[in-house]
Formats: structure tokens, C-alpha cells, sequence
């Protein structure tokens, strides 16, 4: 397969980082990026959440954060993609420049602040696509500047959960006010109960922070058990700054993506895992970059896997890289499916 973004990416990194992002897109939504056409291993066929999906392999959240071009994404060879974070109403977000990259790290530095076109717009496009088709999670936020946050998740998800097949409720989120006001206990616990009522039969995930001390795991994880949470994606960015940091870029504000985050999201992931004993479905996301370290994520007890940041340094050809490298790791190993070698580095006792 020719890879064509090893001539077009290092022109697409001389614009600034959120005005490449924006060319990306455009493009992907007009049709302009060629779809791989090398066929993806049976064995990396997932059921998960109520469906069943080609490949472990999906689009984190903030890549298509208004739902423009999710179709268009899917057929790079995605197995699933998440869109947003969604707002109830339209936010600016952060002031520019907001997304920076850190490239001899091979990382992102992101404070955009949740700028989307708002649910309504959002809600029309989601609405417009064939169901039963692209697994698509619905990434739910609430705005910088709302007098009552819980009530946006609950607005969103009346609105969202009959149109996604996933939605995620994003709690940790470090670039705007109240971005991770629900990692505290009772703010949670209150969020959880107002979210029960509207749900209905949709799968509901919570995204979580791997800045998160003792007690705010032990929390969310018991509150997510109580409240019959279906899954959790981990982890988002972090404001931590590994020493290993060597771009100037690196004291920007904002969350941490990319190979720096690697192994604290690799910990968290294995850590909730295990303290959950196959109550929850897990998303590993976090430093991806490629099928070696989908595995880990699989092993260590994801079910699905997402990226992000390793696209804009490595371009699209990375996913058909990823899922064969994914596929001849299993069959190395003797799994027969990638259920089988979720959670394979721990001995569990079910619950």
C-alpha cells in the first residue's frame, strides 16, 4: 500500500497545528484521502457492547469533534469512532493557539476547550447516517460556562443515547472549569443518578483522567459498579510532564497526548481491570502507535483500543500497520479471537 501522507504530512506540519487538523478533516469529508484496501483478519472480529465489529481499533474522541467526516474516517479502517465532545450549546472553547505540537516526542499538547457546533447541529448529522452500519460512540461534555453541568450530560444523553451506539460521558477532561468537577465522589454520585432515568437501553461509558489519585479510582470504579456503568475508556490526556519531555513545547498548558502518556495509561488501564474482575468493558486509549502496543492494551484488559495523536505523526497507513501487526501477535500467542486475550496478563476471579 503506497503511503502517500509520508510526502503530504510534513507539508501538512508546516501550518500551525490546529489549521492542519482543520485541512485533515476537510479533506477526509470531501473524500480526498484514498481508503487502504488490504482486507482485515477475521480474527480480529470484536462483539462488544450489544454489537459486533470488524476490528478492536477506533478513533478517540476529539479528532471529529462535530461529527463531519465520521463515515468518511470509518473507511480508513476503523473499526469504531467516537465524535466530540459535545456541548448542549455551541462553545468557542479556548483562545488560540490552543493545540501544540511536541514533534521529537511524538506528542500533542492540547487546551481547546471543547469548541463544537453544539448538540443540535451535532444531533442532525448523527441523525443523518444508516444505523446498523459504523459503531459510533457519542462523546458527552458539558459547558464551560453552565450553571448546572450534571444537567447537560442529562440534556445530552435524552438527546444522543437513541442516536450512537455508545456514549461516553467524558469526566476528564483538564481544559475547561469544570471539566473534571465529576472525578470528586458526590458531584459523581449525583451525575450517575440524573443520567439513570434517560439512558434507556444505550450503552454508557465514562472517560476517565490518569491523573487520578487512590481514592478518585476507588470511587469512580465503585460508583460505575453501583449505577451498572457498561464500560470505561482509559485514559484521557494528562497535565502531568513526564521528565522524559524533550520538545520545548513541553511546558504549554493543556492535556498530554502521544507515547509520553504511553505507560501511565497502560498502569491505569490494567489497574481498573483488575480491581473491576470483568464487571466493565474497557477502551484503551493513550499512546497507541502501533499493533505491539494495541496488544499490550488488550492483554493488560481492553477490549477496544482507540488513537489519535499517532496519526498526525504517522498518517493513515498506520491502521492497516496496526490491525496486521494486532492479528500476527494473536495468532503468535495462540488466541483464537481477541476476546480470548483480553485481560491475558492477569488471573481473575470473577466477581
Amino acid at each position: 500500500m503506497r503511503d502517500w501522507y509520508r510526502a503530504l504530512g510534513p507539508l501538512l506540519r508546516r501550518l500551525p497545528a490546529e489549521a492542519a487538523h482543520r485541512s485533515a478533516l476537510w479533506a477526509l469529508a470531501h473524500g480526498l484521502v484514498p481508503a487502504p484496501r488490504l482486507a482485515t483478519d477475521p480474527i480480529l472480529t470484536v462483539e462488544v457492547f450489544g454489537r459486533t465489529l470488524p476490528n478492536p481499533v477506533g478513533l478517540a474522541a476529539g479528532f471529529d469533534k462535530n461529527a463531519r467526516a465520521f463515515a468518511q474516517v470509518a473507511r480508513l479502517g476503523f473499526g469504531f469512532v467516537e465524535v466530540g465532545g459535545i456541548t448542549p450549546r455551541p462553545q468557542a472553547g479556548n483562545p488560540r493557539p490552543r493545540l501544540f505540537r511536541l514533534d521529537e516526542d511524538r506528542a500533542l499538547i492540547n487546551r481547546m476547550g471543547f469548541n463544537n457546533d453544539g448538540l443540535d447541529a451535532i444531533a442532525r448529522r448523527i441523525e443523518s447516517r444508516p444505523r446498523g452500519g459504523l459503531f459510533l460512540a457519542a462523546n458527552l461534555a458539558s459547558n464551560a460556562d453552565s450553571a448546572d453541568p450534571a444537567e447537560d450530560y442529562v440534556v445530552l444523553t435524552r438527546r444522543l443515547a437513541p442516536l450512537a451506539d455508545l456514549v461516553v460521558v467524558d469526566v476528564s477532561c483538564p481544559n475547561t472549569a469544570n471539566g473534571r468537577l465529576f472525578q470528586s465522589r458526590a458531584p459523581l454520585a449525583d451525575l450517575l443518578a440524573r443520567l439513570k432515568p434517560v439512558r434507556g437501553r444505550t450503552p454508557m461509558a465514562l472517560k476517565v483522567s490518569p491523573d487520578l489519585t487512590d481514592r478518585e479510582k476507588a470511587d469512580i470504579l465503585e460508583l460505575a459498579l453501583e449505577h451498572r456503568i457498561d464500560g470505561m475508556v482509559v485514559a484521557n490526556t494528562t497535565v502531568a510532564r513526564p521528565a522524559s519531555l524533550v520538545s520545548a513545547r513541553k511546558g504549554e498548558r493543556g492535556g498530554l497526548s502521544g507515547p509520553p502518556v504511553k505507560e501511565m495509561s497502560l498502569r491505569l488501564l490494567a489497574e481498573m481491570y483488575k480491581a473491576a474482575r470483568g464487571r466493565l468493558v474497557f477502551v484503551g486509549v493513550g499512546g497507541i502507535e502501533s499493533g505491539a502496543d494495541a496488544y499490550a492494551r488488550i492483554r493488560a484488559g481492553a477490549s477496544l483500543v482507540q488513537l489519535y495523536t499517532a496519526l498526525v505523526y504517522r498518517g493513515p497507513i498506520l491502521i492497516p500497520r496496526i490491525k496486521a501487526e494486532l492479528a500476527y501477535l494473536l495468532h503468535c500467542d495462540g488466541f483464537g479471537s481477541v476476546a480470548a486475550a483480553v485481560g491475558a496478563d492477569h488471573a481473575l476471579q470473577p466477581a
